[in-house]
């Protein structure tokens, strides 16, 4: 059963890709206002500044029109 929704779960997937639909990977990039939205600021020392600490939830586009803004926490330098 797990088998036959995984299966599906994947056409699905290939089909809305086929018709244009692109998931906005953010993890790791810097951020951009267009394709994220920030929800808060962590400090790191191992991700630069103003780039993206981790992604909490997909950003979504179809073809070139933004559906979703990915949420992200953005990293910051820490206090000193």
């Amino acid at each position: 059963m797990l088998g036959g929704v995984a299966m599906i779960h994947s056409q699905l997937k290939t089909t809305l890709a086929e018709a244009g639909l692109e998931e906005v990977d953010a993890t790791g990039k810097p951020f951009d206002p267009n394709f994220h939205e920030a929800v808060s600021q962590q400090e790191s020392t191992e991700v630069a500044e103003d780039n993206v600490l981790q992604q909490l939830r997909k950003g979504y586009k179809l073809r070139d029109r933004l559906l979703r803004p990915a949420t992200v926490i953005v990293a910051r330098k820490p206090a000193t």
